[in-house]
């Protein structure tokens, strides 16, 4: 595990693309880039076999809508692991690594779209029964999770706001029909 550099473009949008699939791969890789581009990025982090960067997790900045404030927030996209290297615990050794480095940063949480039968394993908690509201009802509620970090404060609770890259790409929930077969 190491923070990405400038250099390592190229394998982390291949990681991404080969991850997430031919349909989904190349918008998922477009807002890695376009994360990065805005500003948007806390973290960015990959995972090497050999020399060869086999996994990659982003962080970025988002906000959280609370009554008192309006909180600065990490959300925790994408998570990739070239399917080859799947199954391997590089996905988990990912996720652990994003979540100390988003309590370095001082985040009082982190959140994420994603199956809750992975991620529940890892710590990731349902986010609704946390007083948290989904930034779009395309979201199945079980998919939207959080970590709160050592920051996080009683009285943070409220809307989370993507930044404008998620938007832009149009990279937030899901949308028909797999949407319909999930219930939402």
């Amino acid at each position: 595990m190491r923070p990405a550099a400038a250099g390592d473009d190229a394998a982390v949008a291949g990681v991404v693309e080969a991850a997430f699939g031919a349909e989904e791969g190349p918008v998922v890789a477009r807002l890695v880039g376009a994360l990065d581009a805005s500003g948007s990025t806390r973290a960015s982090l990959v995972a090497e076999v050999d020399g060869t960067v086999v996994g990659h997790v982003q962080l970025s900045r988002s906000w959280l809508d609370a009554r008192r404030a309006l909180v600065d927030v990490l959300v925790l996209s994408p998570l990739s692991v070239a399917p080859e290297h799947q199954g391997r615990g590089i996905g988990a050794a990912l996720l652990a690594a994003a979540v100390a480095e988003a309590e370095a940063l001082g985040a009082p949480a982190v959140f994420l779209e994603g199956d809750p039968g992975y991620y529940s394993g890892h710590g990731w908690l349902a986010a609704g029964a946390l007083g948290f509201a989904k930034p779009s009802a395309r979201i199945p509620d079980a998919a939207f999770q959080v970590v709160p970090l050592p920051a996080h404060e009683p009285w943070m609770t409220g809307a989370l706001v993507y930044c404008e890259p998620f938007w832009a790409l149009d990279c937030v929930g899901l949308r028909d029909p797999l949407l319909a077969q999930l219930g939402g």
